[in-house]
């Protein structure tokens, strides 16, 4: 199997960039990631990329100028996938239809539920029965692209933000691995 380039954009502690490099160490794994861009030169997941030896750059800078420098990376290494994971930034409308279809990221809510920040609180307040994790394709719009897959757990009487973002977190380990296998490998 040929593994497409990917590149992970990460702004914190990169738990989820983890899981996806354990995964892409696997040889049926669609994908190999070859590059970590962080916005933020704090993030503790570039101590993964560090880890691993994974090529990482950081741009800490405005959104216009992160995706100036993003863009001469991707190009330059032939990246086939972008994964946002953890990334908290909006990406531009130009960005995005540079790199249409090539933008995955996963949201902690079952999309289009909860779109935003704050999900489980969200989730919560609302006396839902369920909670869970949205792997999709990134649009022009917030949280709004096609969706690839979607995992759910059970929202439990004491659960709190604690519990239940501990319990969609490790949803979204398997989820997004799972997501990129779909993408990848037609049976």
């Amino acid at each position: 199997m040929v593994k497409k380039k990917a590149c992970v954009f990460i702004s914190g502690k990169g738990t989820n960039l983890n899981s996806l490099i354990h995964n892409s160490r696997d040889t049926n794994f669609p994908i190999k990631i070859d590059l970590v861009l962080s916005n933020k030169k704090d993030a503790l997941g570039i101590n993964f990329a560090k880890k691993f030896s994974i090529p990482f750059k950081i741009f800490d800078v405005d959104i216009k100028e992160f995706e100036k420098k993003a863009i001469k990376e991707l190009k330059d290494r032939k990246i086939s996938i972008i994964c946002l994971a953890g990334f908290m930034k909006i990406l531009s409308k130009s960005f995005l239809r540079m790199f249409r279809g090539k933008v995955i990221n996963i949201h902690p809510s079952l999309l289009p539920k909860y779109k935003g920040l704050h999900t489980f609180k969200r989730a919560i307040k609302n006396k839902d029965f369920f909670c869970g994790c949205t792997i999709h394709y990134v649009d022009e719009k917030m949280d709004n692209g096609r969706i690839i897959l979607k995992k759910r757990v059970n929202i439990d009487e004491d659960d709190e933000v604690k519990t239940l973002q501990k319990k969609v977190q490790s949803l979204e380990y398997k989820a997004y691995s799972m997501a990129i296998r779909k993408i990848y490998i037609k049976n």
